[in-house]
């Protein structure tokens, strides 16, 4: 009797816990926008600062003018991508794609 008592109560539990993540949108959402976001400032930044990662882009004068409205993301950017493996492989990854 206390065995199935501890098996119902385990599976209540265990039918909240699958509710709460299948349910949960908000998390999955945000999560979601975020990697989107990185994704696009990562690329807009690398083709007009790559010259810093030593990607020769022939629009770097052009880009020198945005550099001030720039600079605070330009620094976290350079460190993030001066510590991933590879920014090829960190993008493919995104998108399941074997390197």
């Amino acid at each position: 009797m206390n065995n199935i008592l501890t098996f119902i109560k385990n599976l209540i539990k265990n039918f909240g816990l699958f509710f709460e993540g299948a349910l949960d949108l908000k998390q999955h959402s945000t999560s979601h926008i975020e990697i989107e976001i990185n994704n696009t400032e990562d690329e807009f930044l690398i083709l007009c600062f790559g010259d810093l990662l030593g990607i020769d882009i022939p629009t770097s004068y052009y880009a020198l003018e945005l550099l001030p409205y720039l600079e605070e993301s330009l620094t976290d950017w350079q460190k993030r991508m001066l510590d991933s493996k590879s920014i090829w492989e960190q993008k493919g990854g995104d998108l399941d794609v074997d390197p």
